[in-house]
């Protein structure tokens, strides 16, 4: 189980409960409700890798479309 307060903490961003934080494949976004709940975005907003249904994932990928600019450098 992972330790949510750690994750939040070092997150990059945090939108409506999902920890967004920069990695070398992209990005890891976290469900810091359900932790189970997880998935991988490459630099461009693709799926690498996921634990999350299809309406999570894009719920994910509009959060992460309209936020992106505050993760930037």
């Amino acid at each position: 189980m992972p330790n949510i307060v750690k994750i939040a903490d070092e997150a990059d961003l945090i939108v409506n409960g999902y920890a967004f934080t920069k990695c070398i494949e992209g990005y890891r976004i976290l469900n810091l409700n359900k932790p189970e709940h997880a998935i991988v975005l490459s630099i461009e907003g693709e799926t690498l890798e996921t634990t999350m249904d299809d309406i999570e994932i894009q719920i994910v990928k509009d959060y992460f479309k309209k936020n992106k600019k505050f993760m930037e450098d």
